[in-house]
């Protein structure tokens, strides 16, 4: 079975529900289709909704899939100019507590968190990080 994703573009954001059944090359098929609507509509912050995925990445499929969506996404930036911020709401067990694939991703460059509840995400998501004396 196959990552099947509804996209809608709104307010500058680009909203992705994801169903289907995991697979590193599914996932990362999708992926690719989905920044293809990143750079059409110029999104610059995406909420992935895949608390209906099924499936149990292991951590190597996480790993790989930290590192393609990270050198997908500076392509991306390169390409188009688009240096988009990416939220993911998972459910265990796509979502992995110990976060590899998201630490994989954001150590190569990507902008990306994932959370549990849209609320958190879309928090995230708008928020202006302030810029603190020492920062530089």
């Amino acid at each position: 079975m196959s990552i099947l994703q509804e996209m809608h573009f709104e307010s500058g954001f680009l909203a992705v529900d994801l169903s289907g059944e995991f697979s590193l090359e599914e996932a990362k098929r999708a992926f690719l289709e989905m920044l293809e609507a990143v750079a059409r509509y110029k999104a610059e912050k995406v909420l992935l909704d895949g608390r209906t995925l099924k499936g149990k990445p292991e951590d190597l499929e996480r790993f790989y899939y930290g590192e393609f969506a990270a050198k997908a996404t500076i392509r991306l930036l390169k390409d188009h100019g688009i240096a988009a911020k990416f939220a993911y709401v998972l459910s265990v067990p796509i979502r992995d507590p110990r976060r590899l694939g998201e630490t994989v991703a954001v150590n190569r460059g990507m902008n990306v968190k994932v959370f549990e509840a849209p609320e958190d995400a879309l928090k995230w998501l708008t928020s202006i990080r302030k810029i603190e004396a020492g920062d530089a």
